[in-house]
């Protein structure tokens, strides 16, 4: 059995209990693939007899023999048992463990459900992919990502409110990880649970509203320089937030303006604009823009590029770039320098515009 499906598709399909004798997971999102391993065991195994009939290796501790082993051992006090090999791109091209794996693959044991999990960032091995049913844990929609913020806070025992959620991803951004991590500081703090609001948010995060990344950048778009260079203190301050992130968000902002400005310069309606912009989000998926609403986004661009010339945009661009690479040089003391000098570079430029 093999074939290649998207998460959402695997994850109702093993809910259904429609399950492969081996699954290959691959893609960017380690977090969503330990939720499937996670649903794979809980359908597969007895709550009474699990401890006993999971197995989760590193790849890099098992050679051909100790591979041999942990796939053909039977399960105990029940049908199947499930093997979980993280990390499979350890093993080595010419490794004898890839020559069991090929005889495996031919003849899975019907007693064992075997995942292997390949790390994020890694290319899939073709050979393998076409041999198992190849799981592609892509990154979510901005919509799937909200849903999947809601469902890992119920699973906490929260509730949390659409405020709540959008600040959330507003401060936070869309690692899954780091996500995870604030909705079970939330579920701590609030020891009984129940509704979460976004000031309840804002105080765990250490963010209020109105100083995330994305309301910094606001304050750039709308020339408000004296706000953007204030709210620096505050927004270098939260967790996970670097000068690198700041310029890269505003970057790739100030080229989706670009884009919706030459559009309008070539006389397009600022409808047509923005569905140019849209598409081209879509088409790029930026990191940047994880867990946004692109169709929001590529309005309001769009209505940003209408008070901005065009030189202007094309020269602040320039400067962020600069900016990046002041950042990303190993001589770099001082962020807030760095972007404070970048934002009255772009704040100058309204006079000459």
């Amino acid at each position: 059995m093999a074939g290649r499906l998207e998460f959402d598709a695997a994850y109702r399909a093993i809910r259904r209990g429609e399950l492969a004798p081996v699954y290959y997971l691959t893609g960017p999102e380690d977090v969503l693939k330990d939720e499937l391993v996670t649903l794979i065991r809980e359908e597969v195994l007895d709550p009474a007899t699990r401890d006993f009939n999971v197995d989760v290796r590193a790849a890099a501790d098992l050679d051909g023999e100790r591979f041999h082993a942990l796939v053909e051992t039977p399960p105990m006090l029940a049908e199947r048992r499930v093997v979980v090999v993280r990390n499979v791109e350890q093993w080595r091209k010419n490794a004898r463990v890839w020559s069991v794996l090929d005889r495996y693959l031919a003849n899975p044991s019907a007693s064992t459900i075997l995942v292997l999990v390949l790390g994020a960032g890694e290319k899939a091995h073709q050979e393998l992919a076409s041999r198992t049913v190849t799981v592609e844990v892509g990154s979510l929609s901005p919509e799937r990502l909200r849903r999947w913020v809601q469902a890992r806070a119920e699973r906490a025992g929260l509730v949390l409110d659409e405020d709540a959620v959008e600040h959330l991803l507003h401060a936070v951004g869309p690692d899954l990880s780091h996500l995870a991590v604030e909705v079970e500081k939330l579920a701590a703090a609030l020891l009984d649970g129940g509704r979460v609001r976004a000031a309840d948010v804002a105080a765990m995060v250490g963010m209020r509203r109105g100083e995330t990344p994305h309301d910094w950048v606001s304050a750039v778009l709308d020339r408000n320089i004296t706000r953007a260079v204030e709210m620096l203190d505050v927004v270098l301050a939260s967790g996970g937030v670097t000068g690198v992130r700041l310029v890269s968000l505003l970057g790739t902002t100030l080229v989706g303006i670009r884009v919706a400005r030459a559009f309008l310069d070539e006389g397009s309606p600022s409808k047509r604009a923005e569905r140019a912009v849209f598409y081209a989000i879509r088409s790029a998926r930026p990191p940047e823009l994880r867990g946004r609403d692109w169709k929001r986004e590529a309005a309001a661009w769009t209505a940003v590029a209408q008070r901005w010339h065009p030189m202007a945009i094309d020269n602040a661009i320039r400067m962020v770039y600069e900016a990046d690479r002041q950042l990303k040089s190993t001589t770099v003391r001082d962020e807030r320098a760095i972007l404070t000098d970048m934002l009255l570079r772009i704040g100058g430029q309204k006079a000459a515009a």
